[in-house]
């Protein structure tokens, strides 16, 4: 459908070289989109971006270090110098330090903060005068579960995604005049590299998931593909300040 269609687009993916970055950078190429997979680690970039191209699909891999501010901008303008413009904006770069919360040191509360939180900021400020100056833009940002629920071993990353939907909403508000869309999706259990760690780390988490998850199995990145795509695409025109969940039903259960 014409509505879905991504054709000429270009799109970043903030930690698109694994887990539901990739997945939903597969989506946007699939879709039409060239993607620009933005990481640090340039093995896994040229990597994700191989298997991009081996489904007929455009892509490329910008470095990036999404704490430092010139980074950010710089990838913008990089991405605008290579491709010509830029469409689509995904904020999913993000980590995690699981402790209790009297166990934190300062500096690793503000390492995740920046890492998920502030990175999100930076990049969105950065490609928002491109964004205005096309008179369009989508801009994704990747909250979590942790964004409305708790958990007594992720205070800082709960905190962070739970700032994510808020800025959603407020940029959501400040750009809509530009009509840029600014959206949140909110992963619930997902099986990446990161759940998994969390899994030997927290012995009880696989069980306690698949009993509260409805459709009885964790996520995996490849169901992120169509959620991108419909917030990417003409399709979400009208939607903006929304944090979408996209958790198997795990949230809806009391």
């Amino acid at each position: 459908m014409k509505i879905f269609d991504l054709s000429g687009r270009v799109a970043i993916v903030t930690g698109g070289n694994g887990g539901i970055g990739l997945g939903m950078a597969k989506g946007l190429a699939q879709a039409g989109a060239t993607v620009v997979v933005a990481g640090r680690d340039a093995a896994k970039n040229a990597a994700s971006i191989a298997g991009i191209q081996a489904l007929g699909c455009k892509a490329s891999a910008i470095a990036v270090d999404v704490l430092q501010e010139e980074s950010c901008r710089a990838l913008i303008s990089s991405t605008v110098k290579l491709h010509g413009r830029l469409d689509i904006m995904v904020n999913n770069a993000g980590m995690s330090i699981r402790k209790q919360p009297q166990d934190f040191a300062a500096a690793e509360w503000h390492r995740v903060l920046d890492s998920n939180l502030t990175s999100a900021f930076l990049c969105s400020q950065a490609a928002y005068p491109e964004m205005k100056k096309a008179g369009a833009g989508k801009m994704i940002n990747i909250g979590s579960m942790m964004s409305i629920f708790g958990a007594s071993f992720a205070t800082a990353y709960a905190a962070s995604k739970g700032g994510m939907v808020q800025m959603t909403k407020a940029m959501a508000t400040a750009w809509a005049k530009d009509n840029i869309q600014v959206n949140a999706i909110l992963p619930g259990w997902i099986d990446t590299a990161l759940t998994q760690r969390a899994r030997q780390e927290v012995p009880t988490l696989h069980d306690s998931v698949l009993k509260r998850t409805p459709a009885g199995r964790w996520g995996t990145p490849d169901d992120f593909a169509g959620i991108a795509v419909f917030l990417a695409a003409a399709a979400s025109d009208y939607v903006t300040g929304a944090a979408i969940t996209v958790d198997g039903g795990y949230s809806v259960q009391g």
